[in-house]
Parts: C-alpha cells; sequence; structure tokens
C-alpha cells in the first residue's frame, strides 16, 4: 500500500517504513506526526482524491530535526565597490512513515515499534579459507 501526500508545498509517494526528507514540521523526535492532505491512497483498488481523499491520513515518527547545507548568495556590481553575501540553511524534518490510514481513523499517538533485523551470518576470514583449502589437499 502507498499514498501520495503533500506537505510543505511539494509532493511524496510514500509507503510504511519510508523515511524521508521534508520541508520542517513541528515536533521534536519521537514524536508522532499526521499528514492531513492526503492526494492518492494506492494499493490493489487506488483511490484517487479530489483534491484529496476523505478520510485518508498518514502518519509518521519524527526521526530528526536538522539544517540542510549552507547555500551562498552573492551578488556582486562591478566596478561600483558593491557586494553583497547572505547565507541560507533550509530546516529540515526526517520523518518515517508509520502507518497509511484511511475510513477517518485515527493515528496512534505513539510509535509502533520496529521489527527486529536478523543478523547475517558471521563471514569467514580470508586466512581460513586458506587453511581448510591446505587441509582438503
Amino acid at each position: 500500500m502507498f499514498a501520495v501526500i503533500k506537505t510543505g508545498g511539494k509532493q511524496y509517494r510514500v509507503a510504511p517504513e519510508d523515511v524521508l526528507q521534508v520541508a520542517k514540521v513541528a515536533g521534536n523526535p519521537g514524536d508522532v506526526v499526521e499528514f492531513g492532505e492526503v492526494l492518492v491512497v494506492g494499493g490493489d483498488s487506488p483511490t484517487l482524491g479530489s483534491p484529496t481523499v476523505a478520510g485518508a491520513s498518514v502518519a509518521g515518527e519524527v526521526l530528526e530535526q536538522g539544517r540542510g547545507p549552507k547555500v551562498i548568495a552573492f551578488k556582486k556590481r562591478r566596478r561600483k565597490n558593491s557586494r553583497r553575501k547572505r547565507g541560507h540553511r533550509q530546516e529540515y524534518t526526517l520523518v518515517r512513515i508509520t502507518e497509511i490510514l484511511t475510513d477517518g481513523k485515527k493515528a496512534s499517538s505513539t510509535p509502533p515499534p520496529r521489527p527486529k533485523k536478523a543478523k547475517p551470518a558471521p563471514k569467514p576470514e580470508a586466512g581460513d579459507a586458506g587453511e581448510a583449502a591446505a587441509e582438503q589437499k
């Protein structure tokens, strides 16, 4: 299941467990934020909104509040001894999408627990492989 949401003047295609960087949204790390402007809810039977899907929302967990790289706006008018230097850093919020809700359901106030990843099997070291090949001969 996926959804297309609108936030900060931009549109994002999201699915559960996606991590995306959006324009700054109010909230501290660990808080749950809800995006109400859902344009499309997709899956087995996609639903298109006109302009939004009624009763649909997307919930996400705030992971981080940060600032992007510095952008320098430098203007110079030649032969006029006129220069202007101005810097800007855009603020952003890193959000993990937790659930896509339809039919007017409300988001849970706490983010769901993350599923644990299985640890990969340890790789044999390069020195051990050479010894094992020597023992077989």
